[in-house]
């Protein structure tokens, strides 16, 4: 009937007008049961438990063999790991797993059969579960005793297919790998070249003596290579050249061409290059979000105009304004785009919208996001006018700034002065003293602050908020300060009574102004400039942390397999060996991946004399070389490859686009002070986006595979 019809056209616009909003496909299922499913597989809890299987499934590296489950990993007074029997971890990969299988099953039937052999990723998807579950149970067979687990590699998969920005970013990483590739290959052959000059400039003599620079960097040809490439990243720099620097000094010219060649150059080069591909193949992904959000509109103004209640008689086709507000009541969207629309639709004067007003209206969601704070308090008494304007005024912000300068300042006096000092000889009186005036100054200025704005508008300020929290936990660790020890005088001791001794408590207070004195950010437009900057990387580019997050895992789970065992303990012997406990720390914190135990003395003596500066090259050297074969290299020169040449570069191309952005917007924008604008991805692009056309629009639609338009 026209009413079940009525209803299956309502829902349908919700549907596409939330795919809109998420940047999400249209190209699904659109009978009722279908859009039922769909809703409720996008729904919060749903994808809340899907992030949550994510995580256990990942965080299982933790807990299987080798357990990383130790407070301390020096391997003098670490207590054995607890490793889990065997059927526990797995048990919960199975249910992992069938939650997997459920959420491969239901995007498959929600985009058909045909979109599905389209779609790489759900086969992808389909082929990484086939391979898990079968090494899940051959891990069973052997009693989980076997060596090597593949699936333990694959589990980054599982986060990377389910975020839609992971995967366009991926894509345009993908994009961008033949123009990285050239600077690549114009480096391997810089370093090549420079290899054979090396290995012709530090042949082998007869004069022992001379052959240093011979017998320790430039013996054979996998030597000579390895040397210069870790010289590219300067973590071998000077040492590298003293031997044949000592020997004549001509022989610098090598090295600082090299180095002024590599670094300076090519490397630079490759940061220009991956900068401005990269930022145009990033164009391009959003460019397609926002066409996906354009025909989601579209959709569903076409899907509403085939109601019943839509005039016959109409020239052209449009949506009545009681169906929009009927969609709008039931679709999931942030309040602040619904409050707007819903304004703009009482404001309309007509009962029907055409296809432009339509999407004029959604365009809503395009605008920034603007958080207004509340107005200040209305005081009638003369005074309180005058107390508002005084402690409102930024020049009271800016006295406080130059106090919480005075107290950093008399804190390094004083820390100065007792660096030299024993315990039993320190008196922290003074500190004690300058702590207690400067603490209830901030706490003076809070409450003069609140008076002046309002709690609420004190609130509504990130600095604001900072500032009272950390004011607050002053006051109550000086509390408790004089609580224990008493109050200040001549003769204060940091003697130990309860948690912590009163030196440990003025050393919390004392960070904690420091740490407050971050307050005056936000009054120099260039420094809040940049941290603004930083922080929308922070809440906007997770993207790239997930892709980061995924390459780090994926590298530490194959260093736990290629080194596991190849170093065994000595034990307790005679003979004076040296311990080197590497680890591996990746973010992710899978802590432990190898422990090396040397005695050989040339080996003691190299890396000792090399462990601060050179981590990566003492390990790459010593599992090489003395532990497994030379082949490893190729494993730490691949990580160095994709964390440090690759990544690095394509964080710091989205790191200047964003300052860029920011500083063109900051001289065109005036400055509003009770206006924060908060920026996103695809908002940083916004301003370069081309709209779609008519045409464009309606050809996509024709082209659903789900749904058929009456026109």
């Amino acid at each position: 009937g026209a009413g079940t019809d009525n209803d299956l056209y309502i829902n349908q616009a919700i549907v596409f007008i939330e795919d809109a909003i998420q940047y999400r496909s249209i190209n699904h299922r659109v009978d009722s049961k279908s859009l039922w499913l769909y809703r409720w597989y996008y729904s919060r809890t749903c994808q809340w438990i899907l992030s949550l299987t994510i995580t256990i499934i990942l965080a299982l590296a933790f807990i299987e063999e080798p357990s990383s489950l130790t407070v301390t990993s020096d391997v003098r007074y670490r207590l054995p790991a607890w490793n889990p029997p065997c059927g526990l971890t797995e048990s919960i990969e199975l249910l992992c797993f069938l939650v997997f299988v459920l959420d491969v099953s239901v995007k498959s039937y929600l985009i058909g059969w045909k979109e599905f052999w389209k779609n790489k990723w759900l086969m992808a998807y389909i082929l990484t579960l086939i391979v898990s579950l079968a090494d899940w149970i051959v891990s069973l067979s052997f009693f989980c005793k076997e060596s090597v687990r593949i699936r333990r590699i694959l589990r980054p998969f599982f986060l990377l297919q389910n975020s839609s920005m992971m995967k366009k970013t991926l894509k345009s990483i993908n994009s961008t790998l033949p123009e990285m590739a050239s600077v690549v290959l114009l480096l391997a052959v810089h370093l090549s070249l420079f290899t054979m000059f090396a290995m012709l400039l530090f042949a082998r003599t007869k004069d022992n003596q001379q052959d240093k620079e011979w017998v320790v960097y430039f013996r054979n040809l996998p030597d000579s290579l390895t040397s210069l490439l870790v010289l590219l990243t300067t973590a071998n720099n000077p040492d590298v050249m003293i031997p044949a620097y000592s020997k004549n000094r001509a022989y610098s010219i090598f090295f600082i061409l090299f180095t002024v060649l590599g670094n300076l150059f090519l490397m630079n080069l490759l940061t220009a290059i991956i900068y401005n591909q990269f930022r145009g193949y990033l164009l391009k992904s959003v460019q397609s979000s926002l066409f996906r959000r354009r025909l989601g509109i579209r959709a569903a103004f076409e899907v509403l105009s085939s109601l019943k209640e839509t005039p016959a008689s109409a020239q052209q086709c449009c949506v009545s304004v009681g169906a929009l507000v009927q969609v709008l009541q039931k679709a999931e969207m942030d309040s602040r785009c619904k409050q707007a629309i819903m304004r703009s639709l009482k404001m309309c004067s007509c009962d029907h919208l055409s296809a432009a007003q339509f999407q004029k209206l959604f365009e809503e969601l395009d605008k920034d996001a603007i958080k207004q704070h509340p107005p200040s308090p209305e005081y009638q008494s003369h005074f309180m006018q005058k107390m508002q304007f005084a402690f409102g005024h930024p020049y009271f912000g800016y006295l406080g700034n130059v106090v919480a300068l005075a107290n950093i300042i008399s804190i390094c006096v004083v820390l100065v002065m007792d660096a030299d000092k024993q315990l039993s000889e320190r008196d922290d009186f003074f500190l004690g003293a300058i702590n207690c005036f400067f603490i209830l100054y901030y706490l003076l200025e809070m409450l003069l602050k609140i008076l002046a704005m309002g709690l609420k508008r004190y609130l509504s300020y990130p600095s604001n908020r900072f500032d009272g929290l950390l004011t607050v936990i002053l006051l109550i660790l000086e509390i408790a300060t004089f609580a224990v020890y008493g109050f200040p005088h001549p003769g204060w001791r940091p003697d130990f009574m309860g948690l912590l001794s009163l030196w440990d408590m003025v050393r919390l207070v004392n960070m904690l102004i420091v740490f407050r004195f971050l307050r005056i950010i936000p009054n120099m437009k260039f420094m809040a400039l940049v941290v603004t900057t930083l922080l929308d990387l922070v809440k906007n580019l997770r993207a790239f942390a997930g892709i980061l997050l995924v390459v780090f895992y994926a590298f530490a789970i194959t260093g736990i397999m290629l080194f596991k065992g190849a170093a065994v303990p000595l034990g307790n012997t005679s003979k004076q060996f040296f311990i080197l406990n590497f680890l591996i720390q990746a973010p992710f914190s899978i802590k432990k991946v190898v422990v090396l135990y040397f005695k050989e003395k040339n080996v003691i003596s190299w890396c000792s004399a090399h462990f601060q500066a050179e981590f990566i090259y003492c390990l790459l050297y010593a599992l090489s070389v003395h532990l497994i074969c030379r082949w490893a290299k190729i494993y730490f020169v691949a990580w160095w490859l994709i964390s440090s040449v690759i990544w690095v570069n394509l964080f710091v191309a989205l790191l200047l686009e964003n300052f860029i952005h920011k500083w063109d917007r900051r001289c065109q924008r005036e400055s509003l002070s009770d206006i924060e604008y908060q920026r996103t991805v695809e908002l940083m692009f916004r301003d370069v986006l081309e709209e779609p056309t008519e045409e464009e629009l309606m050809e996509k639609l024709h082209q659903h595979p789900h749904l058929q338009l009456c026109r």
